[in-house]
């Protein structure tokens, strides 16, 4: 998600500081490279040893003749974004206001000089995040394009946002918004179908890839409703639902306002009418089971003019069978593509998929989230 990125890190005299060498070792993880920068009262809170384990960079804990700020944050410095995580209230304010008496706001200044773009990480206690003069100066330092990762407000805190949230963010940051503007419905995961009110009818899909998708879209600009059977998620507005009819009807409506459908729920393709009470055991029973209605079918018949992506799982292990019924779903529903792939790879972190458009299938293996990156760049070539 990060390769090749450099991120100058600010770390400032929040208890979140504690959190930095994870943050780091995130970062580095999805592949960027990490310089930190701290202000003193960070470094009452963690050591820069541990910073610089975290990093394998020197920390910057002052200002000296190298004129690190320019080194890292100027206009032909190291750094493709400054992260400010945590920041306090301290800090913002002093953003706000061009105040340079630390090395990070110093940085900040500089990277807003030198059009480097930032993104800040809030953690404070939820009295002072909601004090008008920190509310007026975020949104200041919003106006000139410094992106917000929102904190979790938990037990009167705005504690700060998880390290998967500040990732996210920091990709965005860097990362072309061709998407900007557009809307994109995605589903994901699982549909269960109840049988009594305590038995369903589900399958071993994750959502991984659905949600891979969803992320992949928001850092390229979309706006993106996913609608799935998981909890929210930081990178998407989630309808939450259970069964196949509830998703279709939260797509019917998203659907409404949005200029695609990535439809990579595994939806059931059977309902049942349930019993009002537990069916008792140990007597053989038969389930009516009934088709549900086709989501992509009905979609389309509702929105002619929609572009929408398809996922096909099977289990012959046969490429050219997939590829064939990959071709006879987007035919008959009129779909921009389909990603095929073998429902072997249901719930695993790796995958193997087949990209199917008119004329032409691409191969991918790797990463559920790299996939969701490649659905993404081509959901992107159709929508220009």
């Amino acid at each position: 998600m990060l390769e090749g990125v450099n991120v100058a890190l600010g770390v400032t005299g929040s208890i979140a500081a504690v959190k930095v060498v994870e943050l780091a070792h995130e970062l580095r993880r999805q592949g960027a490279s990490v310089r930190a920068v701290m202000t003193d009262a960070a470094t009452g809170i963690i050591h820069p040893w541990a910073v610089e384990f975290a990093t394998e960079n020197d920390v910057v804990t002052e200002i000296t003749g190298r004129v690190e700020h320019v080194e890292l944050c100027g206009r032909d410095g190291w750094a493709d974004v400054f992260l400010v995580a945590p920041t306090t209230a301290n800090t913002v304010g002093k953003m706000a206001a061009a105040i340079d008496d630390s090395p990070v706001t110093t940085c900040a200044t500089t990277a807003l000089g030198a059009d480097v773009p930032i993104v800040v990480a809030p953690a404070m206690h939820e009295p002072m995040y909601d004090h008008p003069g920190v509310l007026e100066a975020i949104e200041r330092v919003e106006s000139w394009g410094v992106e917000f990762v929102d904190p979790r407000i938990e037990e009167g805190k705005a504690k700060i946002a998880t390290e998967d949230a500040i990732v996210t963010g920091v990709a965005k940051a860097v990362t072309e918004q061709t998407l900007a503007g557009k809307s994109v419905v995605v589903t994901s995961g699982s549909t269960t179908e109840s049988i009594d009110p305590i038995r369903t009818l589900s399958n071993r899909a994750s959502g991984r890839t659905g949600r891979a998708v969803a992320r992949a879209l928001t850092i390229r600009g979309a706006d993106v409703t996913l609608v799935h059977d998981g909890d929210d998620v930081h990178y998407a507005d989630v309808k939450q639902v259970e069964s196949a009819a509830e998703m279709l009807a939260a797509v019917e409506d998203a659907a409404e306002d949005a200029d695609a459908l990535v439809s990579a729920a595994a939806i059931s393709d059977f309902t049942v009418e349930a019993a009002d009470q537990k069916i008792r055991s140990g007597e053989a029973i038969t389930l009516d089971l009934q088709p549900a209605p086709k989501l992509i079918d009905t979609v389309r018949e509702s929105h002619p003019d929609l572009t929408i992506v398809g996922f096909k799982a099977e289990t012959s292990g046969d490429d050219d069978a997939m590829v064939a019924e990959a071709r006879r779903i987007m035919d008959r529903v009129g779909l921009a593509f389909v990603v095929a792939n073998d429902a072997s790879v249901m719930g695993d972190e790796e995958t193997r998929a087949l990209i199917v458009r008119d004329g032409d299938t691409s191969e991918f293996v790797g990463s559920k989230a790299g996939l969701g990156a490649r659905v993404t760049a081509a959901l992107e070539t159709t929508l220009d």
